[in-house]
Parts: C-alpha cells; sequence; structure tokens
C-alpha cells in the first residue's frame, strides 16, 4: 500500500486527450491557441467591478501582443518578467500572457516585507517588473540596490489591473513568436522555507497545465463551469486553480480585485458561479455572514465548495455545509505540486471529513525515516510523485536534490497516514512552517525579529489552532536578565519589523524555552504547552 492512485481519475468533463495528456495541449499557448479557436466567442475572465469581459480570442490577441512586446524590447525566451499587482482584467491576462511568450512569470508577494522584497527581486534574475501605480515606490529601494551592485538593470512597468489595453503598435503583428516547449520553464513561485530565506519554485509548462489538468478532472469540469476567484494570483492556488483550470476545460473565472465578505455571495449569484474555491479563512469569515437566501440570492448554480491550502477543522467544514447547503471538497497540495496532489472524491457520500483526500494525478506514499513505504495506518512524510511536481528550487541545486528521492518523489515535509481506501490524514510538518490563511511563514523569521528587540534572550514562535486563519503566531519570548518588556511593546516592535499579517497574536513572557539535548527548541513542545 506505499501507492496511491485515485480509483476515478478521469471522471466526466475534462478526459484523456483534452489537455496535458498524450495529444493534448501541455503548454500555455497551446491551451489558448486551443480554445481560440474552438470557442473564440467563450468568455474566459469577468471582471466584475468594471463589467468588462475577456473572450478567448481577445485572450489569445492579448497573449500575442504582449509577446511580440516582450520580444520587441528585448527579452528571450526562459527571461524572468515579474508581476506585482491586485487581481484584475490586466493582472491575468499578464500572469497567462508571459508564459504564453515563453517566458517565466514571477508573481510577487504583496505581502512581502522590504528584505523578502528585495531578495525575490534580486535572485530571480528578473528583468522587467509590471507592477500598480501604489507599487511603484516599494520598488525604487531593492531596484536600486540591485541595479548599484551593477548586476543587472531592471525596468518597471507601472499600470492599472483593470486596464484592457496597454500597447499600440501596428508593426508588433510582424514578430515572429518562438516555439514553446512542455519542457520549458513556465513559473517561478517564492515561498518561505526553514530558514526564512524564501526558496524559488520552478515550474514547467507541463507541470503548471497538469495542475490545472488534475483540478478540472477531479471535479468533472467543463465549458459551462465558472469559479469566482477569492485567492489572489500571487498564490499558487488562485493561480492554477482558478486560472490555469478553466484554460483547461473551456470554463471562465470571475475576478474581483480581492475577496470581500460582504459581496461574495452577490457575485456568485449574479454571475451563476458553478464552484467556488476557498481557503479555511474564508470559509470563517462567511460563516460569521448571513446566508444567501437572507439577501434574497440565488446561488443554486453551485455543486461545491472546493477548500485547500491550510487544514479545515471538521467543525468549520460540517458548520458551512448545515448553513449555505453546499457540500466542501477538501484537497490538499503545495506550491511545488502546482497546487492539487489530494482531494476528497465528487460523490459527498465518499467524502471524509477530516481528510484532504486521496492522492488525484499524481502519486502519493507515506515512508519512514529510511526510505521504506508505509502500510495503512503507519505514520511517516507524505511523499508526490507526478507530472504536476515542480522542476526544482531555482538556482539552489543543494535544496533540490535533497527535496526528492532516487526515484523522483518529493518530500513534502509533511507528516501523516493513509487509510485502508487511499486517504491522507495529516499530522504534523518536519519543517514547521506555520500556515496563516493559506500563507506560509517561517517561524525562524519571527524568531529574528524578536530577537532584534533589546530586552529578548530568546525568542521562539510556533502556529496554533485559529478559528479565522486556521493557524495563528505564537510566540514565547524569554528576556535578559535584569530586563524588562511587556507583550504589548514586543508586538509593536515587531509590527514595525514585519508587517501587521506576520506579527504574532499573542506574545508570551516564558522563563525558559523546552529544548532537546543539542539544545535545539522544540517547537511542537512549546505549541503543546501555551497554545491554550
Amino acid at each position: 500500500m506505499g501507492t496511491v492512485h485515485q480509483a476515478d481519475r478521469h471522471p466526466p468533463g475534462v478526459k484523456p486527450g483534452d489537455a496535458g495528456t498524450d495529444g493534448g495541449p501541455r503548454t500555455i499557448r497551446q491551451l489558448v491557441d486551443h480554445w481560440a479557436e474552438v470557442a473564440p466567442q467563450a468568455p474566459f475572465l469577468i471582471a466584475p467591478e468594471t463589467g468588462a469581459v475577456m473572450t478567448y480570442g481577445r485572450l489569445q490577441e492579448h497573449c500575442r501582443e504582449l509577446a511580440r512586446v516582450l520580444l520587441m524590447n528585448g527579452l528571450q525566451p526562459g527571461d524572468k518578467v515579474s508581476l506585482m499587482m491586485h487581481n484584475g482584467y490586466q493582472t491575468a491576462r499578464l500572469l497567462v500572457g508571459i508564459m504564453y511568450a515563453g517566458m517565466v512569470v514571477q508573481p510577487i508577494n504583496l505581502l512581502a516585507q522590504p528584505s523578502q522584497l528585495k531578495y525575490v527581486l534580486d535572485h530571480s534574475d528578473t528583468r522587467l517588473v509590471f507592477c500598480a501605480h501604489e507599487f511603484v515606490e516599494r520598488l525604487r529601494a531593492p531596484l536600486e540596490a540591485i541595479t548599484a551592485a551593477g548586476e543587472r538593470d531592471v525596468a518597471v512597468f507601472p499600470l492599472n489591473p483593470d486596464q484592457i489595453d496597454i500597447f499600440d503598435d501596428p508593426y508588433i503583428s510582424h514578430v515572429p513568436l518562438p516555439p514553446v516547449a512542455e519542457n520549458d520553464e513556465a513559473l517561478l513561485m517564492y515561498t518561505s522555507g526553514t530558514t526564512g530565506v524564501p526558496k524559488g519554485v520552478l515550474q514547467t509548462h507541463r507541470a503548471v497545465v497538469s495542475g490545472g489538468l488534475f483540478t478540472s478532472q477531479a471535479h468533472a469540469l467543463g465549458p459551462g463551469d465558472r469559479v469566482l476567484c477569492a485567492l489572489p494570483l500571487y498564490h499558487i492556488n488562485g493561480q492554477i486553480v482558478t486560472t490555469v483550470a478553466p484554460l483547461v476545460h473551456g470554463g471562465s473565472v470571475v475576478m474581483p480585485h480581492r475577496f470581500s465578505a460582504s459581496n461574495f455571495w452577490q457575485r456568485v449569484a449574479e454571475y451563476r458561479c458553478t464552484w467556488i474555491n476557498v481557503v479555511p479563512t474564508i470559509i470563517a469569515y462567511l460563516l460569521n455572514g448571513p446566508v444567501p437566501r437572507e439577501l434574497g440570492l440565488d446561488v443554486s448554480a453551485v455543486r461545491f465548495c472546493r477548500s485547500a491550502s491550510a487544514p479545515l477543522a471538521p467543525e468549520q467544514h460540517l458548520a458551512f455545509e448545515a448553513k449555505f447547503g453546499i457540500g466542501v471538497i477538501e484537497t490538499m497540495g503545495l506550491t511545488e505540486t502546482n497546487a492539487p496532489a489530494f482531494t476528497n472524491p465528487l460523490q459527498p457520500a465518499r467524502r471524509k471529513v477530516g481528510s484532504p483526500g486521496q492522492a488525484f494525478g499524481n502519486e502519493a506514499r507515506i515512508v519512514d525515516r529510511a526510505g521504506h513505504a508505509l502500510g495503512p495506518g503507519e505514520a511517516g512524510e507524505i511523499m508526490i510523485r507526478g507530472d504536476n511536481v515542480m522542476k526544482g528550487y531555482y538556482k539552489a541545486p543543494a535544496q533540490t536534490a535533497e527535496a526528492f528521492d532516487a526515484e523522483g518523489w518529493l518530500h513534502t515535509g509533511d507528516i501523516g497516514h493513509l487509510d485502508a481506501d487511499g486517504f491522507v490524514f495529516v499530522t504534523g510538518r518536519i519543517k514547521e512552517l506555520i500556515i496563516k490563511g493559506g500563507e506560509n511563514i517561517a517561524p525562524r523569521e519571527i524568531d529574528e525579529a524578536l530577537l532584534k528587540h533589546p530586552c529578548v534572550l530568546e525568542a521562539a514562535a510556533v502556529g496554533v489552532p485559529d478559528a479565522s486563519y486556521g493557524q495563528e503566531i505564537l510566540a514565547c519570548v524569554v528576556a535578559k536578565p535584569g530586563q524588562a518588556t511587556t507583550e504589548a511593546e514586543l508586538l509593536a516592535f515587531c509590527r514595525a519589523e514585519l508587517g501587521p499579517y506576520k506579527t504574532p497574536k499573542r506574545i508570551l513572557m516564558v522563563d525558559d524555552l523546552p529544548k532537546g539535548p543539542s539544545g535545539k527548541v522544540q517547537r511542537l513542545k512549546l505549541a503543546e504547552l501555551y497554545a491554550a
């Protein structure tokens, strides 16, 4: 029972040969060109703030125009192009269009602090940054530092995320487009690691398309399906599940600037969405709001709610289904697997609350520390292998080698077990990442910020359960002898160092931190001691 295969890997909807499989499209360009030919007037994207609609035919025009402009300005296939914008018509067009051009799109987390932003811009070798006007000033200092170091010049192109047309050059149609192959690099995503230094997850076209394909197949999605994009496009879930998956099955996406609990159901009803894709934090917000019928809204077109990016508490899962009458399909994935890796079945009777489901599209197994496959009920590390798995970590051959075993299985760093039906149950994280609202936060980053305070001797951060975010940050601090500080003072210090999102919810002053024989802080024990 070392390897798990989903029993019904090809339900109705998208079938083998449609995309990403033998005979089907394997690149973003092939997907766009396919639907532009088959259904040019069908909607791909709807921007609710402006009412703008991007058809598949228009998407193809946008992508070809962007590709030719980039080539005319000296960029080459494989070059990195960054994207720092809130969701919008233009943001989605750039996300897809950069990959269509054969270049590598590098979405920037809008919550990144200055040090992280500089690191990503430098490490990624980006040549160009498309950004919203509001972020121009934030980019100035890190880009000036890169230029001053003599590494390269990075161009900045400010624009409005709702903008439709940005180029006007009658000669660009004569620029030939270079070919794009399935093993060409397409996406570079930075994610926090245990050291606090972001890792660049490099994805190929085949992996990106496979992530969308597995999503489409798992949920039997087709051209008539429409999803509300409630997640940012700098998040792997927003990129693959709500943007690339519709490209695979020919569906459409409603893309507001950001999630809003106050108008979530209004948009679902107005645009007749057939599925919604959320994270547990959004479920918590919706549970605190009214049901659609109290607002006079008809959301009967919704077939299911997909939850991912962090464990969904069984209490919230059942409460959502009871309150809204919409079944929840819990799933699980990683940035390294292009979002999907496990999913509960489409059939409600086969789902298991508390589990993110069975392996789908890719393979999965549980192994012990020696790498031997374990049987049902035996806990070990979860490993994944499939076409949706990353190429590797950018400019980090040693980390890439550590991430894979000799047979190409990816170490996830998550601890769990499989039951007799092949459902995975996750019980812990080797890497000790804190997952707050679907975002990975390295505990050491919190530690190091607190250690900058003159009164702090030791500090350790852990993730603790939270009804709204899935996890919140708890930090425990040991003060220097003879020094005194307060929780309020340390929280204010963290807000200045880390920003509000990564600031702990609570900071506890303790006499000492639990440590192992090597002197390393035992974070799991710390969480057990102080979470309450």
